[in-house]
């Protein structure tokens, strides 16, 4: 267990605490958040916050944990390992390029990047609770069906992770710079099928 997560306290108000903190970490970012505006959006006073967080980057960071878990259980729910695998990598695709669209996922993106230099710790809570915890949960899906013939992988940690880097294409860089319009459902479209076509290209046995 890390420093950081030793010190979350959990109590009766620590969902709420949560959910204020992070409406207003995605309005104002993190360094534009201030303590006393989660409180008064979170309905708690300050010395309640401060009794579970002592610390804003870690209620940042477990605002974002929390998502990315919430996330990653809702896509996991949706799986079945009797389903064709193309049926499935199309549904994990789909889950991880609209995460990575999202207003949610590009602010914690930023906020992770801008702020990692100064708080390392923080960009390694980020990379745990996102870009780890997206591989782990890839490869507990894959596992199946290797098992069966159907995928012939040897480094499992590397595919899961090209599977998602896949998945970014273009458009997430895009939108994370703002260059162009929106990604239409026919550019998500064309992703997702680019990035399943190639993983299975490369490892369907």
């Amino acid at each position: 267990m890390t420093a950081m997560a030793a010190e979350i306290k959990k109590g009766r108000k620590f969902d709420q605490v949560l959910e204020g903190a992070r409406e207003v970490f995605m309005r104002d970012g993190f360094e534009g958040a201030s303590v006393d505006d989660i409180a008064r959006v979170a309905g708690v006073s300050k010395a309640t916050l401060y009794s579970y967080f002592p610390d804003k980057r870690l209620l940042f960071s477990e605002v974002a944990r929390m998502e990315c878990n919430r996330q990653a259980d809702a896509a996991l729910a949706e799986f079945d390992a009797d389903h064709p695998i193309d049926c499935v990598l199309r549904l994990a695709a789909d889950r991880i390029v609209r995460f990575f669209l999202s207003d949610f996922g590009q602010q914690v993106f930023r906020i992770c990047v801008a702020e990692s230099h100064r708080f390392p710790e923080l960009g390694c809570r980020f990379y745990e609770s996102g870009p780890a915890m997206v591989r782990d949960r890839l490869i507990g899906v894959l596992k199946p069906y290797v098992a069966s013939g159907v995928l012939k992988i040897d480094d499992m940690d590397l595919a899961a992770n090209q599977f998602g880097e896949l998945c970014k294409s273009d458009l997430f860089l895009r939108s994370l710079c703002g260059v162009g319009t929106p990604a239409t459902e026919e550019d998500i479209e064309r992703v997702i099928d680019g990035a399943v076509a190639m993983f299975l290209a490369r490892y369907r046995a």
